[in-house]
């Protein structure tokens, strides 16, 4: 007993070593996005599950991109955006898509527009004209609507959508969000939408009546990108600083858990089968992938390494991850296993 106290003395008035740092694991595939060996603007990549297809716009190439998660297959739909017509000229082109009752819409900065895609033909079948610029398009399925967050004029311009014979949106409304919006999450089953503002609030309106009904403080620095999960109301947001926060709409935007990330988060993804949260870190040029409790709480599982201002993240519910290597115009595939 005392030869066994007087080691445990000596061992503890020894320095700790250091943590080990994660390994960094590489993705495995890399798909190039066609006219982005300059550079892609990219932002707000997604999944479309009716098509079985991940959205990419495509920035100032004008393209709208859709990636076979199955395959890797590229589908290129030109048109979206009128590109560039030479190197000096500057243009934004289009960032932002999803898919709403048969057809995809896109956004356009060139000018300041949401464009309608037929997904079989990919043909363009219609343009709508918006106040500002935009940032995030969605769909709200309670409303048959689309909504447009613009920041530039600290709003969301909401759209009634109509298919018969050919998608027609009509202006509705705006919704005014100060100091913000920034990201869309829609909770369709709540009768919810949440954004963000830039610093560090959470905002949460009625999708049928359109009021903002109250800000929550998430702990951010700066606020940015939104996800959501459906079964369990819990909504994830990312904090540039390189951390994340698990909100409970529920309990009035309590904050249930907290984990740090790569620094420079911005969009960020939850895969609802695998229980997975992806967040990349633009300014590490990391992913961290984490598993989400029953409870809330966040549990690092593995950090890939990805690329500086890589900042965009989607998932197919499937294991499948997509991350934006804007600089290199490129995709990373990640298989979570």
């Amino acid at each position: 007993m005392k030869t066994s106290f007087l080691v445990s003395l000596l061992l503890a008035s020894l320095p700790l070593p250091a943590l080990a740092a994660p390994t960094l694991l590489t993705p495995q595939t890399i798909i190039k996005i066609p006219g982005g060996a300059h550079g892609i603007g990219f932002d707000d990549i997604g999944y479309a599950a009716p098509l079985k297809r991940v959205t990419v716009p495509a920035g100032a190439t004008g393209n709208l991109v859709l990636i076979n998660p199955a395959t890797d297959a590229l589908t290129v739909i030109p048109g979206v955006s009128a590109p560039p017509a030479n190197s000096k000229e500057r243009r934004e082109g289009t960032s932002s898509a999803m898919y709403a009752e048969g057809y995809l819409f896109a956004s356009d900065h060139d000018p300041d527009e949401v464009v309608a895609i037929n997904p079989h033909t990919h043909k363009i079948v219609g343009r709508t004209r918006l106040q500002s610029g935009p940032d995030y398009v969605r769909y709200v399925p309670r409303t048959h609507e689309i909504w447009v967050t613009e920041p530039e004029k600290q709003q969301i311009q909401v759209f009634k959508l109509s298919v018969d014979p050919k998608p027609v949106l009509t202006p509705e409304t705006v919704i005014h969000i100060a100091g913000g919006p920034e990201s869309l999450e829609i909770d369709n089953a709540r009768n919810r939408a949440y954004s963000n503002l830039w610093k560090d609030k959470t905002v949460e309106t009625e999708l049928t009546t359109r009021k903002v009904l109250a800000e929550w403080p998430n702990g951010c620095q700066g606020s940015r990108g939104l996800a959501l999960d459906e079964i369990h109301d819990y909504l994830f947001v990312a904090c540039t600083e390189g951390k994340v926060a698990v909100l409970s709409p529920d309990e009035h935007g309590k904050v249930l858990a907290t984990a740090p990330a790569g620094a420079g988060i911005d969009i960020i993804s939850y895969g609802p089968r695998l229980h997975h949260l992806y967040v990349p870190g633009a300014r590490a040029a990391t992913l961290t992938i984490f598993n989400v409790s029953p409870t809330g709480a966040l549990n690092a599982l593995a950090v890939y390494k990805t690329a500086e201002h890589a900042h965009c993240v989607t998932d197919d519910n499937a294991g499948h991850v997509f991350v934006c290597d804007p600089h290199a115009g490129e995709i990373f595939k990640i298989d979570d296993r």
